[in-house]
């Protein structure tokens, strides 16, 4: 069975930092895209960072130079790190890996910063 588990959300105030994880099992993510996306209330699921299985990243206009997306093959995780943190980056935080047969999903976790 295939899961996948966030950490690492939570309250922050503006210009801080924060760092989430996820642990992917059940599943090689070697051969994978690994990708971090958010929704915000009232918004639709946008991807905010992905890293492909050779280590390609691309952001999304918004995070630029705020975010940094890693991934350890050895371990299945994937890892993003928030700096600069604005209000605007409030949202619930969703792990993605998507294979070449599916897609999968983590839990979320809320990500929360205070002006």
């Amino acid at each position: 069975q295939v899961q996948l588990v966030e950490s690492g959300g939570g309250l922050v105030q503006a210009g801080g930092s924060l760092r989430l994880s996820c642990a992917a099992s059940g599943i090689s993510s070697r051969a994978s895209t690994m990708a971090w996306y958010r929704q915000a209330p009232g918004k639709q699921r946008e991807s905010v960072a992905t890293i492909t299985s050779g280590g390609n990243t691309n952001y999304a206009d918004s995070v630029k130079g705020r975010f940094t997306i890693s991934r350890d093959n050895t371990k299945n995780t994937v890892s993003v790190q928030m700096s600069s943190l604005k209000p605007e980056d409030t949202a619930v935080y969703y792990c993605n890996v998507r294979t070449p047969w599916n897609i999968y999903w983590g839990q979320g976790t809320q990500v929360t910063v205070s002006s």
